[in-house]
């Protein structure tokens, strides 16, 4: 057994799934597992082992992993198969440059229908990132937080493209943080964004919105550089 099938199996311990639930649980765990770094870059994930923890055919397995490659989480590589993604890609600066702009149309479609009770859910996800220290749930509710905002923007195909990107910054945040150290972030933009949508005031919102993601992929390139200046 090699090193990357023992990974696989201390991550995912074996057990019996229920073949009509098999797809959903076999995408959730492994991407749980990925975004939490216990499968880290470049593990192989084979069908067959997969098949075998699990219990189940081959079939539900190869379709959570093409679920997960969809989410840019796998990568299919020449005769190693489905792989751990990057934690970013080379293209991480552009594809965060895109992020701005498609998340700032997002938010001009989804503030005017906006109702109290959304801004009261992001609201409550600012207060629950203000007392957390897990960087696994900070990741995760810094993405609801910001889908929170935009989940009433009509058009659902670039609702979904955001919840691909949300899902990779997720991974590289909790990365981010646990190699900082760091506890917790100033929810001083969220809040401002918050309270620009509350008002109705889109070009207020895109504004902070803008400025708060640049900060990210300021973030993003100094990781890169610092890739790039040791040789990774």
């Amino acid at each position: 057994m090699t090193e990357k099938t023992t990974l696989l199996s201390r991550v995912l311990p074996r057990e019996q799934l229920e073949p009509h639930l098999a797809r959903a649980v076999i995408e959730e765990k492994l991407r749980n597992a990925i975004i939490d770094g216990r499968l880290p870059s470049g593990t192989a994930l084979r069908q067959q082992e997969l098949a075998s923890l699990f219990g189940v055919s081959r079939m539900p397995v190869r379709e959570a992993l093409r679920q997960l490659e969809a989410q840019s989480l796998l990568q299919v590589v020449a005769h190693k198969g489905a792989v751990v993604a990057p934690l970013i890609g080379e293209d991480a600066v552009d594809t965060y440059d895109l992020r701005i702009l498609l998340e700032s149309e997002a938010l001009r479609q989804s503030i005017p229908r906006l109702d109290a009770d959304d801004i009261a859910m992001a609201r409550h996800y600012i207060d629950q990132l203000e007392g957390d220290n897990s960087h696994a749930e900070i990741g995760r509710l810094n993405r609801l937080f910001h889908m929170a905002l935009y989940a009433k923007a009509p058009n659902q195909k670039l609702l979904r493209l955001i919840e691909v990107e949300l899902n990779e910054e997720e991974r590289f945040l909790r990365f981010h943080l646990s190699s900082m150290g760091v506890g917790k972030l100033t929810q001083d933009d969220h809040r401002a964004l918050a309270d620009a949508a509350a008002e109705k005031d889109v070009d207020k919102a895109i504004n902070i919105l803008t400025g708060h993601l640049g900060k990210g992929l300021d973030t993003m390139r100094l990781y890169l550089e610092g890739h790039a200046a040791n040789g990774n």
